[in-house]
């Protein structure tokens, strides 16, 4: 018989139920993988778990072997932590059902879903809620550390809009979340990541979007960065909230509407979404094209097709590695830092968002959720290596650092949003969600994880432990 640590693994599969994998069984090797490919971990055994009994057994059984858990929602993490060596691997991934309340506006998904199985299942009802940039990033993990998107200044974080969600703790039970039952747990869910048990179900209020959104995206060269991103601080303050904007230091595609002779050219870009009509969209970025884009792209696309924008230059496998931080103000003093920096990075992929926050994200109290961003600044500035190659990783892993050394001076405290790190040192994390959100926070994992079975996050150590 198959042994694990001592433990009969055989055993334990007619215990589980459902697939349970070792590094002798077919399909281990793609199980274990994950979005970034600069993590090579092989766990001992991975439990592919289909309903919430079998998270609880599986952790029964980590738990009984004194294993290190894991717990694998879309595997997008830069971090990795959806894989572990020689421990166990919660996989989420056969639980990607999407049921869809129309007439309540609600969304009922499985903890392995990703945002691209919810944007369809949602939009053939004309509906959506606050999603991330790229399609196949599981919602559990963006939801869990807050959630950045396209609909963010107008609805809020995805955490904004979580209404309540299903949690298999440390101790098996199987409990909910929501305002009204364990809302101290559902306050800690909506930004304090996976810390507190294994999250098999979420549950989100939609809004109408779609099906169609009108894009609007404008490239500068880096020689004239500086003053593009000085127009950028200006032109965001009337945009209407109704809008998502994006700016960032990014390589200019080699797409269709990209003149040949730009391809792969280092520049900044802006890009505006409006979700209204295409005549309002027209009348909000009409003053863009009089700062002579050397190239730009407006038009029609369907809500699903730009929540996809991203993937092809993120995909499966990537060596990737970033580091993140809060602007009030895109200053004079921040852009000469940004035009500076941006440019030395070697991988074409490599890019810098930044992301604008404010509308209902702003109107959102600091302590209504564990998110870790500040809700009173107006950008949340991500510098990410993104690398095809393990000769760029190794150069711009060393960019982000520095480029995020030098942008640190103009900060807005010490802290960072908690999706976009990869590294979690326990002084980063406390940082990040600031001395009483992370206190409030060591007291919810203090009741529902006291001896930190679920370490493996941006980890917050149980108080008193």
């Amino acid at each position: 018989m198959a042994q694990v640590l001592g433990y009969d693994i055989d055993s334990f599969r007619d215990q589980f139920g459902g697939a349970v994998l070792t590094e002798t069984d077919e399909g281990y090797d793609s199980a274990r993988s994950v979005w970034n490919g600069a993590i090579d971990k092989r766990p001992a055994v991975i439990a592919r778990c289909s309903d919430a009994g079998q998270v609880a057994t599986a952790i029964s059984f980590a738990r009984a072997n004194n294993l290190e858990i894991s717990v694998r929602g879309g595997g997008h993490n830069f971090a990795g932590f959806a894989v572990t060596d020689r421990g166990l691997m919660i996989d989420l991934s056969p639980m990607r059902q999407v049921r869809i309340d129309a007439q309540a506006r609600r969304a009922y998904c499985g903890g392995g879903a990703t945002w691209g199985d919810l944007d369809a299942a949602a939009q053939e009802h004309g509906l959506a809620v606050t999603g991330g940039f790229i399609s196949h990033t599981g919602i559990a993990g963006l939801t869990l550390g807050g959630g950045i998107g396209w609909l963010t200044r107008m609805m809020g974080l995805s955490c904004d809009n979580l209404v309540g969600a299903e949690l298999v703790s440390a101790d098996g039970r199987t409990v909910r979340a929501d305002a009204d039952t364990n809302p101290e747990l559902f306050w800690a869910l909506r930004g304090g990541g996976g810390n507190f048990g294994v999250v098999t179900s979420f549950e989100y209020a939609l809004h109408p979007v779609g099906p169609m959104a009108n894009i609007g995206l404008f490239f500068w060269p880096a020689a004239r960065g500086a003053e593009a991103l000085a127009f950028c601080r200006e032109y965001v303050r009337a945009v209407p909230e109704s809008c998502g904007i994006l700016i960032a230091g990014l390589s200019a595609p080699p797409a269709p509407f990209v003149p040949e002779e730009h391809h792969f050219a280092v520049g900044f870009a802006l890009v505006v979404v409006g979700f209204g009509s295409p005549g309002e969209h027209a009348a909000v970025i009409a003053p863009v094209h009089a700062m002579s884009p050397l190239f730009e792209m407006v038009s029609p696309i369907p809500y699903v097709v730009l929540q996809q924008m991203f993937d092809e230059g993120n995909q499966w496998g990537t060596l990737a590695y970033e580091k993140a931080l809060h602007l009030e103000e895109l200053t004079d003093e921040a852009i000469a830092v940004m035009t500076e920096h941006f440019p030395r990075r070697l991988s074409p992929l490599s890019f810098m968002p930044i992301f604008v926050a404010d509308g209902a994200y702003s109107r959102v109290p600091d302590d209504a959720t564990a998110y870790s961003g500040l809700r009173s600044t107006r950008y949340v500035v991500n510098i990410a290596a993104v690398c095809p190659a393990p000769e760029l990783y190794e150069a711009d892993r060393p960019w982000v650092r520095n480029f995020w050394d030098a942008l640190r001076p103009h900060a807005v405290g010490t802290g960072s949003y908690v999706n976009f790190m990869s590294e979690y040192e326990e002084d980063r994390v406390r940082a990040a969600y600031g001395a009483a959100k992370y206190q409030r926070l060591a007291r919810v994992k203090a009741e529902w994880d006291p001896e930190n079975l679920f370490h493996l996050n941006a980890n917050v150590k149980p108080a008193g432990g």
